[in-house]
């Protein structure tokens, strides 16, 4: 007879409430750990799927993923020129929200350099890549937009052409794929009262100028179109993403431009690094320290239960002692109890997690080696929640079944 089993049928309400609270704890400790490899999942996505060797960004910054990098977008052109260098692509990428359906809707918006990148590189689960200049884009799934649905954004429409799944930025928002013109389009859009009153400073600039009042026909300019003032330069993208040509190295590469002084080049894994030893660390940390108290808060809850549990069976223990029973019966019969409870609510957790996780609204990541690493955690505080009955047992006198 198993004396742990029989107790547990004795005291199963108890048991029962104690293992589905450690389960459900254990439930969290479980997604915390999902969620940050999520995070570290979902802020590499792009950088792993766009399949570049180096990024050039703007001169003594951490790049467009660290931090904001501004660089003309004819570094493209110069780039290209570079020995070793196969293509340059421009980068530009930037969050917006908008109203859609009488709901926000937070779009990474993403930039393809049009025409070399068409987004044939982009899973896509319905629809196509881009086949013309403006006015279409590539949509993922958690933007809820439908294939052929046309969203406004900025003074223009835009077609749902294809549909991804899985590709969001590092806040967990979708991830909406336009050219690279569209893209700044949409980063650039001003009001059109904005736009009137910046001529008209323009305007204003030029006639108190000398040059202005001995050439009249430059104030006429001033108030055009800025993209019709050759001062005036295009659009900075966000960085220029480089392939390198197969047998060159990308080291190479990489030490002839940063001779240049107004960027900064780095490889794949050094943005990679540059983003989690950002954002992603502080999240680790603070996911990690909310992983720990669980943890202890379970132990506590486990080793209050197993004493409670051990106080209402004190005069069996005293019996069993008087008995001759050996110290290796009781402490077994305690330990097994919390041995049980642990495994009960591992199961409980990794079944209700299998459940809950995929609804999350951020990806939840749970890898073999986590649930492993979590079990031994879980076996490390059903022994040490044991202890504390356990104590209280070897100090139960034979005589006390007499009192």
């Amino acid at each position: 007879m198993n004396l742990a089993a029989k107790d547990i049928r004795h005291n199963f309400g108890r048991f029962a409430l104690t293992a589905i609270g450690i389960g459900l704890l254990l439930m969290i400790v479980m997604g915390m750990g999902g969620i940050y490899r999520g995070l570290i999942r979902e802020a590499t996505l792009l950088i792993d799927n766009i399949g570049a060797d180096l990024w050039v960004v703007q001169g003594s910054t951490r790049g467009p993923f660290a931090e904001i990098s501004r660089v003309p977008a004819s570094l493209e052109d110069r780039a290209r020129a570079v020995p070793g260098v196969a293509s340059a692509r421009r980068f530009v990428s930037h969050t917006v929200q908008r109203e859609h359906r009488g709901k926000p809707l937070r779009i990474v918006v993403q930039g393809l350099a049009w025409p070399e990148d068409r987004g044939n590189w982009i899973p896509l689960v319905a629809g196509r890549p881009l086949r013309q200049a403006h006015y279409e884009i590539i949509a993922d799934r958690s933007l809820r937009l439908e294939l052929g649905e046309k969203i406004e954004l900025g003074k223009n429409v835009y077609e749902v052409v294809g549909l991804t799944s899985g590709m969001v930025g590092s806040g967990g928002d979708g991830l909406g794929f336009f050219t690279v013109s569209d893209a700044q389009a949409i980063q650039f859009d001003v009001p059109g009262e904005a736009l009137r009153l910046e001529r008209q400073s323009r305007r204003a600039r030029v006639e108190a100028e000398y040059i202005g009042q001995v050439q009249p026909l430059l104030v006429e300019r001033a108030v055009g179109s800025a993209s019709g003032i050759p001062a005036l330069a295009p659009p900075q993208v966000s960085a220029v993403m480089l392939t390198i040509q197969p047998g060159m190295s990308a080291a190479t590469v990489a030490a002839t431009i940063s001779t240049w002084p107004d960027v900064t080049v780095y490889s794949t894994q050094q943005q990679k690094d540059l983003l989690l030893s950002g954002m992603v660390d502080k999240a680790k940390r603070q996911l990690g320290l909310f992983r720990v108290l669980l943890i202890i808060i379970s132990t506590i809850i486990m080793a209050l239960i197993i004493y409670t549990l051990t106080l209402d069976k004190i005069h069996d223990i005293a019996m069993l002692k008087l008995m001759g029973a050996r110290n290796g019966v009781i402490v077994g019969l305690i330990l097994q109890q919390a041995l049980l409870i642990g495994a009960l609510g591992y199961g409980l957790a990794y079944w209700l997690g299998t459940f809950a996780f995929p609804k999350f609204p951020r990806l939840v990541v749970i890898e073999n080696q986590d649930l492993l690493t979590l079990a031994g955690i879980v076996l490390g505080i059903s022994v040490l929640a044991s202890l504390l009955g356990i104590g209280k047992a070897m100090r139960v006198e034979p005589n006390k079944i007499l009192s």
